[in-house]
């Protein structure tokens, strides 16, 4: 099957109900496999203690709330662009789950930073732009909620998503542009990984299974809303006889 089949919502079905099973078991078996790597072998840290073990929760979750927003916008540019059919509907599936994402990684930061700095908040660069995404996904899972035309709440859900990615590389960059108290980028950097293998390892697992979740809930999302659009086609086609 090609990819610009998966454009047609009926092929997308039947492939995501194949590849869901599948999905969920690899998703479970990574979580199993690392969330024992990460909280029963790998170490204290000389200075954090357990506490670095937080870690395993908050870097995967902030990953994921950054990707979910990259790959909403990649869909807003299908639906402004191409008039992507699912592009409307991907996005849509998305945002709840990165907002739920965003909101794991500001209360496992919140957590992890009591022991750490002494507070649960600081109004830091890097917290705060994480803290504007948060709120940006609540603002578009409020403007769809606004807009009853499904196009025309698609169309400014999408320039809206747009516009908020411009806030990505704020978040990225935040701890290199300004002096905040929030660790400078310890993985994604030009000369490599400065985390000791037997943190990297477990972090790396959680990664992993962070993002089979994300993929397993966006397919089962997306399947339902394609249904409901169908359901709510077949009421309005049989009102209109009536």
């Amino acid at each position: 099957m090609a990819l610009v089949d998966l454009a047609n919502p009926s092929r997308f079905l039947a492939l995501a109900d194949r590849v869901l099973p599948w999905l969920a078991g690899l998703t479970a078996t990574a979580f199993a496999i690392g969330l024992y790597v990460a909280f029963f072998v790998a170490p204290d840290d000389y200075q954090q203690g357990a506490t670095v073990k937080i870690m395993f929760l908050h870097v995967p979750s902030a990953w994921l709330a950054m990707l979910c927003w990259g790959l909403m916008s990649i869909a807003a540019l299908g639906t402004l662009v191409w008039r992507h059919p699912l592009a409307d509907v991907a996005a849509k599936s998305a945002a709840p789950i990165g907002a739920a994402f965003t909101f794991l990684c500001l209360l496992t930061g919140s957590l992890w930073g009591r022991p750490m700095w002494g507070t649960y908040w600081v109004w830091d660069a890097r917290l705060t732009s994480v803290l504007v995404l948060f709120l940006m996904y609540l603002g578009l899972l409020a403007l769809w909620r606004a807009v009853e035309d499904p196009i025309r709440g698609g169309r400014a859900a999408a320039v809206l998503i747009l516009v908020g990615a411009i806030n990505l590389p704020i978040i990225k960059f935040s701890v290199d542009w300004w002096n905040t108290l929030h660790q400078p980028a310890s993985l994604v950097r030009l000369d490599g990984p400065t985390v000791h293998p037997a943190i990297l390892t477990p972090l790396m697992t959680m990664a992993l299974a962070f993002t089979l979740l994300f993929l397993t809930l966006l397919s089962a999302a997306m399947c339902n809303q394609i249904r409901r659009w169908r359901v709510l086609t077949v009421g309005l086609m049989r009102a209109q006889r009536a």
